[in-house]
């Protein structure tokens, strides 16, 4: 697979490629010149399985904090940067483990050489970042508008100019909102290049239209061996495109732990409320700590049968349901004791 055999990156003591766990990504929202505020969504995600974290810095404020932001996490730290050559050396200069820069809006290659030198003397990585929608208008008018050759060929004439300037501790990103078209920028860059590729489908939308289209953007991109880092971008709380992304690894067979829940479509057979149950369910187990599939079945015709496959499940039947723990039936409790009978059983196997 390509991700076996990508270049290894050490992001502060987080190594990616060469067949490393593909490690989960996300941003801050808060304003970084706010650093408790921000610190403590670090904290949140670092929680939660996030395993690199990344910082907007649009001023030298935000530049100056992220010393005193670094000091208090424990995961590795992402400068974002555009346009201002000189805040990617501030942040550099106070701490942070990568960079994340476009060469295309940084300025002329005398600043991005700027750039460069203090990476290199500090041998910190840099993610050089291309955006569909930030495509150069020569490639634009060359391929006749926005196209898979263009984003790969902009990335790579990205990467071969600070190449030049004598650097490769390089991690590189290639993003569009239009999931085919970035399934197929992937599949083109991994044909040539070793660098390791961080992936994601950019401006997804809301959690649910975003979660769908990084779902079947990642999960085809991943599943071809493509991708040592991700992120799934999302309108809204940054802890969602953790527990998004956790979901989609631990579906692929890429990372273990975390509950699964499993839980049946219902039918004119359920006699208990499932729908309301397998919601309530999945928010009790969403943060626990335990590599275990948990079943929610709606009637007692399929129920036992599908709950014995998970480590642990409820099956329905009217005004009242069947705990089965490994296959086992162990009890039958009417409907309102169910979910707080399953809590029980899943605190005892966390201990």
């Amino acid at each position: 697979m390509y991700r076996d055999h990508t270049k290894v990156v050490h992001i502060g003591d987080c190594a990616i490629g060469g067949g490393n766990p593909v490690a989960i990504q996300s941003m801050t929202n808060t304003k970084t010149e706010d650093v408790a505020a921000t610190v403590a969504q670090i904290h949140t995600l670092e929680d939660l399985g996030c395993d690199i974290i990344r910082c907007a810095v649009p001023t030298m404020q935000a530049a100056e904090a992220l010393e005193q932001i670094k000091k208090q996490i424990h995961i590795p730290l992402v400068a974002d940067i555009h346009f201002d050559y000189r805040l990617a050396i501030a942040a550099m200069e106070h701490g942070a483990d990568k960079i994340r820069i476009n060469p295309g809006n940084i300025g002329d290659n005398d600043r991005v050489r700027a750039v460069v030198d203090v990476a290199k003397e500090r041998n910190i990585p840099i993610r050089v970042g291309v955006n569909s929608g930030s495509l150069e208008k020569e490639y634009i008018e060359e391929y006749g508008g926005v196209t898979v050759e263009g984003i790969v060929r902009s990335a790579l004439g990205k990467v071969k100019l600070i190449e030049d300037m004598g650097y490769d501790n390089l991690v590189i990103s290639i993003k569009s909102s239009d999931v085919l078209m970035c399934i197929k920028a992937h599949e083109l860059i991994a044909q040539k290049t070793n660098y390791p590729l961080h992936v994601g489908i950019t401006e997804s939308g809301t959690v649910m239209s975003g979660n769908i289209k990084s779902a079947i953007g990642l999960g085809n991109i991943l599943y071809q061996g493509i991708g040592d880092t991700i992120r799934v971008s999302l309108t809204g709380d940054p802890s969602e495109e953790i527990r998004s992304a956790r979901l989609i690894l631990r579906t692929l067979g890429l990372r273990k732990g975390g509950v699964t829940v499993v839980s049946c479509p219902t039918c004119g057979r359920t006699q208990i409320d499932l729908i309301g149950l397998a919601g309530k369910v999945e928010d009790m187990v969403r943060d626990m700590d335990l590599d275990v599939k948990v079943a929610v079945m709606g009637c007692v015709v399929n129920g036992p049968g599908e709950a014995r496959e998970a480590d642990i499940g409820i099956a329905g039947g009217k005004g009242e349901g069947l705990l089965i723990k490994k296959g086992e039936v162990i009890k039958k409790l009417p409907e309102d004791q169910l979910l707080n009978a399953l809590h029980d059983e899943l605190m005892k196997m966390q201990k």
